[in-house]
């Protein structure tokens, strides 16, 4: 039973795709639409597989900053979250500010990050890992408050102290909601980094986008696109892999 479940998720989601892709392919052909407007998803495949390594190298060098920015946001998160859960006064202090930094779309704080860091990775990197701290911390901080007040009592009346609380019930307690929170964190580290990256880059998938556009190489801008999609898809496969390991009661 339990592997006829797991290979319903991977061939629905595949099956899924490929409709998408057919109904794409028809009605680029019935309506006639202008490559400039619609290309075909078969003219965009061939023009990434006869053109890889162009797409690879960009990508390698997009997804990598992704992933850095990903891991320090979250561990910034993480942190900020258990702080504020053991210390409540700190967290009605500092929780003010930090929905203020949030109202603020990150996309914003682009041309600082250029300025600060420079047009490097280090600019991806802290882009991607401002946008990831804020979901990942307002997830672990609802669930490691989510815990029942009586089983923190009863726990408390063994003689345990708060961070031997912390790390027996709140932490597992809060799994499911921090794991939902680094798949949001994912998707937006990963739109971030691009973004960024059209901005002010030497390379990347973003770099691709923004100088196909300006030449109008239609083809290069709809491969980079697809590109990115495949990466997000493999690295959001990577984090249900993680839930179904670390919340394995669900």
């Amino acid at each position: 039973m339990e592997h006829k479940l797991s290979l319903e998720r991977i061939v629905m989601p595949i099956a899924s795709l490929l409709l998408v892709f057919a109904i794409w392919q028809a009605a680029v052909i019935v309506f006639a639409f202008p490559p400039y407007i619609l290309p075909r998803p078969l003219d965009i495949l061939y023009n990434m597989v006869t053109r890889f390594h162009i797409f690879w190298n960009a990508a390698l060098v997009t997804f990598w900053q992704v992933i850095a920015g990903f891991v320090a946001g979250s561990i910034a998160g993480v942190a900020l979250a258990l702080v504020m859960s053991l210390a409540p006064r700190l967290e009605r202090t500092a929780m003010p500010v930090v929905v203020l930094i949030n109202c603020v779309p990150p996309m914003a704080f682009i041309p600082l990050a250029l300025i600060w860091f420079g047009l490097g990775p280090n600019s991806k990197i802290a882009m991607a890992a401002l946008a990831v701290v804020f979901p990942v911390l307002y997830n672990c901080l609802a669930g490691l408050k989510r815990v029942d007040e009586g089983s923190v009592n009863l726990l408390r009346s063994f003689g345990a102290n708060p961070l031997t609380v912390l790390w027996k019930l709140r932490l597992p307690a809060a799994l499911p909601l921090l794991v939902t929170g680094l798949r949001i964190g994912m998707t937006r580290s990963t739109i971030a980094v691009i973004v960024t990256e059209m901005v002010g880059a030497y390379s990347g998938l973003g770099q691709i986008i923004y100088r196909s556009t300006a030449l109008l190489e239609y083809l290069d801008v709809w491969s980079a696109v697809f590109a990115a999609s495949i990466g997000s898809l493999v690295l959001y496969a990577l984090l249900t892999a993680l839930d179904s390991r670390l919340v394995w009661w669900k």
